[in-house]
């Protein structure tokens, strides 16, 4: 189900763009897509800039000519002549999208604007890419239902699913200067952890290192100090989502999270992929939210009519292993698991609904985390510690090797997309982060 208000010509499956790449099956950045990136030519010392992404190729913001287009595009384009898209998000969906539609028109088989834009191409294997933004402020949510029955159930057997997650979106406040863009790779983190059957906890390197499949979510215009945002207005305030992977340190977690949330087995890495995908984009894949039998009314701040008809996404996610081994193969990575931000008890909208209801205000740039993605079935977990059942059953992922926890060496890929009937592919590119030895 879609909503029809929504959509338009640049959702036309049928417009086939001028740059050929964009044009081929299973294409990521098709012209319906045109997501927004901060980059430059690698290994150069241009500034970073952002783009636009089409096919395998960049549309260089910085190179266009804003007096060719209409006042808010143009307005647009000389925001992203800036070394983050913090002045694209603040300016809201109506400038950014008036961008995207340029962009198409511009992009479109027998476009006039064909010339001009070819001068403002830049190969994605040319380029480098920086943070899309400055990220002030990172929140990180539990928004699958799945995902914490089955860790609670590792940590509290007889109580799962603690009683407030059926009512209020759960979050704890991350560390924005850990957070880093596709190719990050960073040290096994140290810290406290108390070994089984031990009195007395240890310090050293976390012997039970984890990815989160996440999305994150980057904050479009903010709100005032002391406002909130209701749910009629809380998508204005979305630029758009990437990929997120909120590497976990299970055995610092399970010593440290009692009683105020997570610390040090989080804040150490946060890999993010480099493009942003605007909910303009999306339109074509917003579905119903669904909740298990039995789920509570949501408080009257976080329901409404739309978010009941059309509030979730249907956006397929999976996660991928490449071993150090396997890359001295040349083979291709392991595929670990699928599922869909579809599963997600609670909608974007009612993460901005809630995180604002006390006051709080958000700021263009601010990234919220989704929580780890897992769908209802074991094969659709979205973290090592639910596959392998806390590492009890590590998984075989070929030539004799296998996983309960990630390794030094392990490099760990996300990838996402929306595919369906009747629309195009809409793709999210990857987010590629790699574990190296901790440091002495």
């Amino acid at each position: 189900m879609t909503d029809s208000t929504l959509l338009d010509e640049t959702h036309d499956p049928r417009a086939r763009s001028w740059v050929d790449s964009a044009n081929r099956d299973g294409c990521d950045f098709p012209i319906q897509n045109l997501p927004f990136a901060v980059f430059r030519r690698a290994d150069s010392s241009e500034a970073f800039r952002c783009g636009v992404a089409i096919g395998d190729q960049i549309v260089d913001l910085a190179a266009l000519a804003p007096s060719e287009c209409d006042a808010p595009a143009a307005a647009g384009i000389r925001a992203g002549t800036q070394p983050t898209l913090n002045s694209l998000m603040q300016l809201g969906s109506g400038v950014s999208g008036a961008v995207r539609r340029v962009l198409f028109e511009g992009l479109l088989e027998g476009s006039v604007l064909e010339q001009t834009l070819r001068r403002c191409l830049v190969a994605q294997a040319d380029a480098e890419y920086s943070l899309p933004a400055q990220i002030g402020d990172f929140t990180d949510f539990y928004t699958s239902i799945y995902h914490a029955t089955a860790v609670g159930r590792m940590m509290r057997p007889d109580n799962p699913l603690l009683p407030n997650y059926r009512w209020v979106p759960i979050g704890y406040h991350g560390r924005s200067s850990s957070i880093g863009v596709s190719g990050q790779s960073f040290p096994r983190p140290r810290g406290q952890r108390l070994p089984p059957g031990a009195l007395e906890p240890e310090v050293g390197p976390s012997n039970r290192l984890d990815y989160e499949l996440e999305l994150g979510v980057f904050v479009g215009p903010g709100n005032l100090r002391g406002t909130s945002i209701p749910m009629a207005d809380a998508e204005s305030h979305i630029f758009g989502l990437c990929l997120l992977n909120d590497w976990s340190a299970r055995d610092l977690q399970t010593w440290e999270y009692q009683p105020l949330g997570p610390f040090l087995a989080k804040n150490f890495a946060t890999t993010i992929s480099p493009w942003v995908v605007t909910l303009q984009a999306l339109a074509p894949f917003r579905v119903p939210l669904v909740r298990p039998e039995g789920a509570p009314a949501p408080l009257p701040y976080l329901d409404s009519p739309w978010n009941r008809s059309a509030g979730a996404i249907d956006i397929q996610l999976e996660a991928l292993l490449l071993t150090a081994a396997m890359g001295e193969r040349q083979e291709s990575p392991h595929r670990l698991s699928a599922t869909s931000f579809r599963h997600a008890y609670w909608t974007l909208a009612q993460l901005i609904a809630h995180h604002t209801v006390n006051g709080c205000d958000l700021r263009a740039g601010d990234l919220l985390g989704t929580g780890t993605q897992s769908g209802p079935t074991p094969a659709q977990a979205g973290s090592l510690l639910e596959l392998s059942a806390g590492g009890s059953r590590p998984i075989q992922i070929g030539h004799g090797e296998s996983r309960g926890f990630l390794q030094d060496g392990d490099t760990v890929i996300f990838r996402g997309w929306c595919a369906r009937p009747g629309a195009a592919r809409i793709g999210f590119g990857a987010a590629q982060g790699r574990v190296l030895p901790a440091l002495e």
